[in-house]
């Protein structure tokens, strides 16, 4: 491992760190030490962090801003390689913008709005990265990233690099083609958006945000919605005729406040918060006849 780092670092991509607690980089702060943490200063340090980790033949996987992630308390082997602050550029183009992976989701709404661009209303609330958002086709009031992506640089699971249109990423119901038949990351995409009233923007998002926050419990670490809504059902709302709001295994807990989030109610594990899982998803089973499906990604030893 020491030869991989001193190479990383001569190459000078980065943040290089061994053994980095993963719990620092999610946003329920559960999860243990990665073997190796990078965080590359661009697109092209990447690139570069690419070749010499395939050249060891280490594994590795990229995570975003760490939301709708939970990571094993073992933590994860081979290389984590966080899309951050160095992977947050921005392009503005008329009523096309490009995107890198590592911005925040809100911030570019709340940018974007301001300057009179429509289209990203519905993400004023959402956490995470635009990476992840593409990823996971990240959506909310009766919208999608689908509806406004033009195309989205990938990176591939063996290091090759590509554009893939919007048909190309199969998008579908909290998925893309990313994450089962092509795996791969977004590194970086292109939207569409459109000309709107600035004022109105702006009114749209606070109340989809003011929404967010009487509705979602974001005053304790969490990882965003736990299960995918098995339509026409909502999972909150199943989870709350079943009675478990509150309910607690060690340190998880189901919110108060909205049945769909576990959050981290003091030094929970994952250990806890994949109990608490597997028991929501027996007990909603056995009352409604409902197989339950995670939306939160699980990763690490387990």
């Amino acid at each position: 491992m020491d030869t991989i780092v001193k190479e990383l670092q001569d190459a000078k991509v980065g943040k290089v760190i061994i053994n980095e607690p993963l719990a620092k980089h999610t946003t329920i702060k559960i999860g243990g030490p990665a073997d190796l943490f990078i965080e590359p200063n661009d697109i092209e340090s990447l690139k570069k962090t690419i070749q010499i980790i395939k050249k060891h033949g280490i594994k590795w996987r990229a995570i975003g801003r760490g939301s709708n992630l939970l990571v094993s308390d073992k933590g994860i082997e081979g290389a984590v390689i966080k899309l951050g602050n160095g992977i947050n550029h921005l392009e503005i183009e008329n009523t096309k913008i490009t995107v890198g992976a590592g911005y925040s989701v809100v911030s570019l709404a709340i940018l974007i709005g301001k300057k009179g661009l429509s289209g990203l209303e519905f993400a004023s609330g959402i956490p995470g990265s635009i990476g992840g958002a593409v990823y996971m086709n990240a959506g909310a009031h009766g919208s999608d990233i689908s509806k406004i992506l033009l195309k989205a640089h990938v990176l591939f699971e063996d290091g090759t690099f590509e554009w893939l249109t919007n048909e190309e990423m199969e998008f579908s119901y909290r998925t893309s083609v990313l994450q089962q038949k092509k795996p791969g990351i977004v590194v970086e995409a292109t939207f569409q958006l459109k000309e709107g009233n600035k004022d109105e923007i702006v009114a749209v998002m606070k109340k989809n945000k003011d929404y967010r926050r009487e509705t979602q419990p974001w005053d304790l670490p969490c990882a965003g919605s736990i299960f995918r809504n098995p339509l026409p059902n909502y999972a909150g709302h199943l989870v709350e005729q079943s009675g478990l709001k509150g309910y607690s295994i060690g340190g998880a807990k189901i919110s108060e406040l909205h049945g769909n989030f576990i959050v981290n109610a003091g030094n929970a594990k994952a250990n806890d918060v994949l109990a608490l899982i597997d028991f929501v998803k027996d007990k909603i089973y056995s009352l409604h006849g409902v197989k339950m499906q995670t939306e939160v990604e699980i990763i690490g030893r387990m």
